[in-house]
């Protein structure tokens, strides 16, 4: 849980957190049509395996260069269960559901799905951990996932993408993937909320991608064939996870710390917006068109209800992610 609120936390002048908000967004976007360009070519695992290894080395040489998260990097390091609980829920099932079902289904509707975070997230917490609950918030989550459902059809028989020509069954299996992606990491956020409270995001980071990093990697190396994987797709997926990814995870806790989780929550819901639009540039999928434009926005406001209305006095708690990210993390952001 993220509980430093030093000066230079809060400082930088005004125009930080428009800065970081929008840099936030824009990676996220690019790094899934990035990510859904990937998958064409290299297995999705292979994708899932060296993001997440590009991702810890990145993050583990920023803990380091500070001494207090050094410390802290050895002792969230000793937590071997804990960590190894942590990186299966928010590394291994996360990507490996989300990238597959990005070959299924297509970038912009596996981003969705993962937009629905705070709703799952939402729902797990009541049913299982006695969370309150509120007529608002119900709404808000059964507004988001008919609406997101309903995107998904409506939009798989209109485009010509990747993703638009699968058939009724590739459609299932690819929101089935990325929809258990995403709840695992909605639990994944209160597990790291229970086991890693007394830890910067920063310095827990490091053993959780790594230890991600060894049962990806293994699952690769173990299950799937790399050959056909070229030079330029392995540089893709190094700049995914180094140059997209990482940064996320570090802007998000930022903006956490500034903002708190609802507002990083919040920006998410721009991001299946972008990457759709981003498709439709690249020429992977048709025009978006009133239905599909209108059953984003009907997303998005069902997100927005869900996440909204918090008493100030539970704001603190939810130091845990936003993903994006977006994802340690109130990474709600589901990167």
């Amino acid at each position: 849980m993220v509980t430093d609120t030093s000066p230079h936390a809060r400082g930088g002048g005004p125009l930080v957190v428009p800065a970081l908000s929008v840099l936030m967004v824009a990676l996220l976007a690019v790094g899934w049509l990035l990510a859904g360009h990937l998958v064409d070519g290299a297995p999705p695992l292979a994708v899932a395996a060296g993001r997440t290894t590009a991702s810890f080395v990145v993050i583990t040489v920023v803990a380091l260069l500070y001494p207090r998260s050094r410390s802290e990097v050895r002792v969230a390091t000793a937590r071997g269960g804990s960590v190894a609980l942590l990186a299966f829920l928010g590394f291994f099932a996360y990507y490996s559901g989300t990238l597959l079902g990005t070959g299924f289904i297509g970038a912009s509707r596996v981003g969705l799905i993962v937009s629905l975070l705070p709703c799952i997230t939402f729902v797990i917490g009541v049913v299982a951990f006695r969370e309150p609950s509120t007529r608002r918030k119900v709404l808000g989550t059964v507004l988001a996932v008919v609406a997101a459902c309903g995107y998904a059809l409506a939009d798989a028989s209109a485009g010509d993408g990747a993703g638009s020509g699968a058939g009724s069954g590739a459609l299932v299996s690819g929101g089935l993937l990325a929809l258990g992606g995403t709840f695992t990491y909605a639990v994944y956020g209160y597990v790291y909320r229970r086991r890693m409270p007394d830890l910067t995001p920063v310095a827990a980071l490091p053993a959780i991608t790594g230890a991600g990093t060894v049962m990806l990697g293994l699952t690769v190396v173990l299950f799937v064939p790399l050959g056909g994987v070229s030079a330029a797709d392995w540089g893709g997926i190094a700049i995914l996870g180094a140059v997209l990814t990482a940064p996320v995870f570090l802007i998000s806790h930022e903006l956490i710390l500034r903002k708190g989780p609802l507002f990083t929550s919040a920006l998410a819901l721009v991001v299946p917006f972008l990457v759709r639009l981003g498709e439709w540039a690249l020429g992977r999928e048709a025009a978006p068109g009133p239905l599909v434009l209108l059953l984003l926005l009907l997303c998005a406001g069902g997100v927005w209800l869900t996440i909204g209305g918090a008493r100030p006095a539970e704001r603190a708690p939810a130091q845990v992610h936003t993903r994006p990210g977006t994802e340690v993390h109130t990474r709600q952001g589901t990167s």
